[in-house]
This record gives structure tokens, C-alpha cells and sequence, in this order.
């Protein structure tokens, strides 16, 4: 009999209400930070709130800087800190900044508050990837991370539909802003009660990491032994850069998406606010079931590597973005719907791996938060041109904004097999004992 059978029924019930308190808990972290996005055409129809398209565009992108630097500042301290500790201070810190937004005006005021918001908001998910990498098994990364993905991808596409219907019912952007961190805090309260940073807090095993990790056997400890130590395997990799650059080009995509498919719908096919709102949760709720597909297809088939997904993806993205220009100009809504629900799926599923399979693969129980931070970072560097960019690409038409973003999928694309060549050009081929046949021979990683 196994010794540890035992503790295996207890250890999945545990696995079960951990993955479950993250997911409730991560969507949440989208009520306080889609709600910009969606009160966009509110905001800037407000005469009180002194803001116009540019000016909430450079709010926008000042707030995806802020969430690129503390990517990594938060990653490295949860890293020491612990996950739980990291997941539940941004949680409710982003509370209180929601709360501060509601009741600002002016540029100066919205530009400050909201740099706050998407700080201490980058500790959400580098705490949630800590927290994985304890809890789960390295042969279920890309699966449970992408259920876990879902949070982001479900879980904005509900936060944009209720909160574009309190709009919709007479709402106030002030006032969506008050529910969406009411919401939060009802959250807030139960991942308190239920997450752990361990299972051995419970006296249940930790599952075994991925034995690939950059820190090799000592991948399986909770903490660093200094901050050198933390770094050194991930800038000293060029695999690691590359992964870095992928990032870049995706969120750049992903962002300029989640932040004007409203407004894009308002003003290129006369929607109201409500209606945009609604429909613009098209976008994650499609890259949601891709990213289930794509997460458990690698566990399968692609736990090797990971990126070698992007290659089709990212020729499909690009096509579907051209697509999207042309519906554009031809002012097709349907075509421009069903052009974002296929950008979508060929986008965020890939997407999703990168902070994902990709870091606690390569973190393990040491470093994962790190890894997760790092290339977060390196993808809202590039996110960040997607807020006064994109306002002033739009100036001159959404169809070229569009196109722009399928010139960033091919440049991607360029990327990942840039990546996949210099993986092939590691492996070390030597041959195999003398009892086998001597024209044989063994991949190495």
C-alpha cells in the first residue's frame, strides 16, 4: 500500500478549496480593475470629471507601468514573503484605492490613485502563482494554472457584464466603482478564511516540482537563500529573455483590447455605453475556454515546451486582426464580433501559459513568484503602449489601430521560433551505454 494514500483523499479536498479561494479570489482583483475600462464613454462623457479619451489614455498606460515595475518588486518579496501573505495585501489595498478613485476628479487625482491600484494589484497574481506552486503537482501545471487563468479571463468577462449592467440600469461610474470594491471585500473575506500557504500547514505532503526548474534540486524549497540567488539563473538565461519577449508583444495586445473594445464599439458602431460593455466580454470569456484547451493540451503533448504553441497561434491572431480592420471599415459589427472572438481564442490561451505553466515550470516552489513577476513585467512594458498608443492611433481610425496589432502578432511570432531554435541549439546529444547500439544516441536538456 502507498504511505501516502492516506493523506491523498484530504490532500485533493485541500488542492480543491485552495484552487477554488484563488479563482473566486483573482477574479475579484478584475472587479477593481475592469471597472476603468468599462466606464470609459462614462467618464468621458462626465463635465465633473475634467478628463477627456487622451488624458484617461495616459492614465491607462501610467497605470500598466506601475503594474510592470511592481511585478517584479512584488514577485521578489513574495518569493520571501509567502503567497498568502502577498495574494491578500494587494487584495485589499486595491480595495481601499477603488474606494479613493470613486470619489476623485481631475487628472492628477486619477493619475495618482490609479498608479496605486495596478501596484499594489501586480502582488495578486505572483502571490497566486507562490501559492501554486506549494499546493499542486508539476504534471498538472498547465492545467490547473489555466483553470486558475480562468480568473482573469471568466472572471473579467462577468465583472465587465455586471458592471456594464449597473450602467446600463442608471449607474453611475462613481457609483460602479463603490460596488466593484464592495464586491471585492465580500471576496477578500473568504480567501482570508480559506487560503494557506502550504499544505503542510494542514500535516499533508507538498506535491513534487517540475524537475526542470532553474534552481534544480533546491527548486522544491518554499524560500531563496538571498536575492542573488533568487536572480542569477533567470538573467543569465537567454531562453528566459526570449520567454520575455513573447510577453512583451501578447500583453501588448491583450491590453490595448481590454481597455478600448468599449469604447472601440461606441464610437465605430454607435452602441451605447451599456450594450459595448456587455459585448466587450466577449474577449475573455472566449480566451477562457482557450486557455483550457491550451493548458491541458500541454500537459499532455507540450510540457517540454511550452512555446511552441505561440507558432500557429500567433499566424491565426494576425489573420483574425487583419480581419477586424476590414470589418471595421466596412462597419460590420457582426464581423467586427465575431473578428474579437477569434482574436481572442488565439491570443489569450497561449498568453495564459506565459505567467502560468511557463513560471512555476521554471520557478518551482523557490522562485515561482519571481518567474511569474519577471515576465509580467516584460509584458506590461509593452502593455503600456497600449493606452496612449492605441488613443492616438485611434485618431486616425480603429481599423489602423487593428492592423498595428497584427503587424505586434507577426513580430511575436518571430519570437517564439527564435526561442524554439535556440532550445533545439541547447540540447546536447550524447550516445547512449555501450550495451546499446552504438549508432544511437539520447537527447540531454
Amino acid at each position: 500500500m502507498d504511505p501516502h494514500e492516506p493523506l491523498a483523499r484530504p490532500l485533493r479536498r485541500r488542492q480543491g478549496a485552495t484552487a477554488a479561494a484563488l479563482l473566486l479570489g483573482y477574479s475579484g482583483y478584475y472587479v477593481c480593475r475592469s471597472n476603468l475600462s468599462v466606464v470609459l464613454p462614462a467618464l468621458i462623457a462626465d463635465p465633473s470629471a475634467h478628463v477627456d479619451r487622451v488624458t484617461l489614455g495616459l492614465v491607462a498606460s501610467a497605470g500598466i507601468l506601475a503594474y510592470a515595475i511592481g511585478k517584479s518588486i512584488t514577485g521578489i518579496a513574495g518569493d520571501f514573503w509567502g503567497g498568502r501573505t502577498l495574494f491578500l495585501l494587494g487584495l485589499f489595498l486595491s480595495i481601499a484605492a477603488t474606494l479613493a478613485f470613486s470619489a476623485s476628479a481631475g487628472v492628477t487625482l486619477f493619475l495618482t490613485i490609479w498608479i496605486a491600484n495596478r501596484f499594489v494589484q501586480s502582488g495578486g497574481w505572483n502571490g497566486l502563482t507562490k501559492l501554486a506552486a506549494h499546493w499542486f503537482p508539476a504534471h498538472q501545471y498547465g492545467t490547473v494554472m489555466s483553470i486558475l487563468s480562468l480568473s482573469f479571463l471568466f472572471g473579467d468577462a462577468a465583472g465587465r457584464y455586471f458592471l456594464g449592467a449597473l450602467l446600463t440600469w442608471g449607474a453611475s461610474w462613481r457609483q460602479v466603482f463603490v460596488v466593484a470594491a464592495v464586491v471585492l471585500t465580500i471576496i477578500g473575506v473568504i480567501d482570508l478564511l480559506v487560503l494557506r500557504d502550504s499544505p503542510k500547514e494542514f500535516g499533508l505532503p507538498e506535491p513534487e516540482v517540475n524537475r526542470n526548474n532553474v534552481f534544480g534540486q533546491r527548486g522544491s524549497e518554499s524560500r531563496p537563500d538571498d536575492v542573488k540567488a533568487l536572480l542569477r539563473p533567470y538573467l543569465s538565461s537567454s531562453s528566459f529573455w526570449l520567454v520575455c519577449g513573447v510577453a512583451f508583444g501578447m500583453t501588448l495586445i491583450r491590453e490595448a483590447f481590454n481597455t478600448w473594445v468599449p469604447a472601440y464599439l461606441v464610437e465605430a458602431h454607435n452602441l451605447t455605453t451599456g450594450v459595448a460593455a456587455r459585448y466587450s466580454s466577449l474577449f475573455p470569456l472566449v480566451g477562457g475556454i482557450s486557455t483550457l484547451v491550451v493548458g491541458v493540451l500541454t500537459d499532455r503533448v507540450g510540457r517540454e515546451n511550452r512555446i511552441a504553441v505561440m507558432i500557429p497561434a500567433m499566424i491565426l491572431c494576425a489573420a483574425s486582426l487583419t480581419l477586424l480592420a476590414v470589418a471595421t471599415q466596412r462597419h460590420d459589427l457582426t464581423l467586427s464580433l465575431w473578428a474579437i472572438a477569434s482574436t481572442a481564442f488565439w491570443l489569450l490561451g497561449p498568453y495564459s501559459l506565459l505567467a502560468g505553466a511557463v513560471a512555476v515550470d521554471l520557478g518551482g516552489r523557490t522562485g515561482s513568484a519571481t518567474a511569474a513577476g519577471l515576465i509580467d513585467t516584460a509584458g506590461y512594458v509593452g502593455g503600456t503602449l497600449s493606452g496612449v498608443a492605441v488613443a492616438r492611433l485611434a485618431e486616425s481610425g480603429w481599423a489602423i489601430v487593428f492592423l498595428a496589432m497584427a503587424a505586434i502578432a507577426v513580430a511575436v511570432l518571430l519570437v517564439a521560433i527564435l526561442y524554439c531554435l535556440e532550445l533545439r541549439r541547447r540540447t546536447v546529444w550524447q550516445p547512449l551505454p555501450q550495451t546499446q547500439m552504438s549508432t544511437s544516441w539520447t537527447p540531454l536538456r
